[in-house]
């Protein structure tokens, strides 16, 4: 099943694709099953009867109402870093042999659609695409040979990076979670559609049409499978719980001269299968005063 979340008239939504088209329903509605993330976390056969329910609920035009990050809430966004042989090498890293864990915060999310936006004191702002895994089923200390049962579905992410920031410390934090550059969507799709891990998909990311990262999953270091089982090692893995799973090389840091996002700027991810992230980029005092105004 593929799902979207999504606002209308003020109230969030959640719809689920039937050939084509979109079906769903808004909170305001009492049929209304829940948030996905709320599906998620209820387990069982929550998410599967809320998919056949909205399939026969009334029509979505999925491009008129307003799209939201699958999941908006998380618990924990864990990202991976040097997950790509070719993307350690470019950033100037040894491929590690445990893979580069680091943390987002749900406050930088944004939907599909939605602007990417650079702050006025840096213009190193970098695109990432990523395969993003859910995970469905909690777990501690998961067998790599068991790990795929504990991920519900599979997303696409643009781990949006501010790099001068990024590397004002050992810790990469800051540059990573600056508001407004997690893009996440635009839909969620349940693992079953997909090869198990999304083993052999490809990923590409362009910048203004041009291609500017692509791979495939399987050229992935540390797999979704394995992934889930090393980061089950030290903690209790939940149900809603985000992996960003790493970037390809191509990243606009490596390239000479660097290639930055600007105001006026569209990225793209793609996974095949999955869909297309698209977003604009947009300068953070540009765009905020175009609010007030």
């Amino acid at each position: 099943m593929r799902f979207a979340s999504y606002r209308q008239n003020g109230k969030q939504g959640l719809a689920v694709a039937v050939g084509d088209a979109w079906h769903g329903l808004t909170e305001a509605d009492p049929a209304f099953p829940g948030t996905l993330q709320a599906l998620i976390e209820t387990g069982g056969e929550a998410l599967a009867k809320a998919g056949n329910a909205l399939s026969s609920a009334p029509a979505v035009d999925i491009d008129a109402v307003e799209l939201l990050p699958p999941l908006s809430h998380p618990e924990k966004i864990v990202c991976v870093g040097l997950n790509y042989v070719d993307h350690s090498a470019e950033s100037g890293f040894k491929q590690p042999d445990y893979p580069t864990i680091f943390g987002r915060f749900n406050s930088s999310l944004i939907a599909h659609g939605a602007p990417i936006l650079r702050p006025s004191f840096s213009e190193q702002l970098d695109y990432e695409g990523e395969l993003v895994a859910v995970i469905g089923k909690a777990g501690r200390d998961i067998a790599e040979a068991d790990a795929l049962a504990h991920v519900s579905g599979y997303s696409i992410f643009n781990d949006a990076s501010i790099r001068d920031y990024q590397f004002k410390a050992p810790q990469w934090t800051p540059g990573k979670n600056f508001d407004d550059t997690g893009a996440f969507g635009p839909v969620f799709v349940t693992a079953d559609e997909l090869p198990p891990g999304c083993e052999g998909l490809r990923l590409q990311t362009r910048l203004n049409g041009a291609v500017v990262q692509e791979a495939s999953i399987s050229d992935m270091v540390f797999s979704v499978a394995r992934l889930v089982s090393i980061l089950s090692g030290f903690m209790t893995l939940k149900p809603g719980d985000v992996i960003v799973t790493g970037t390809p090389s191509g990243v606009g840091l490596a390239r000479k001269p660097p290639l930055w996002m600007r105001d006026g700027d569209t990225v793209e991810v793609e996974i095949e299968k999955i869909g297309i992230l698209s977003n604009p980029v947009r300068d953070r005092a540009t765009a905020k005063a175009a609010l007030v105004a």
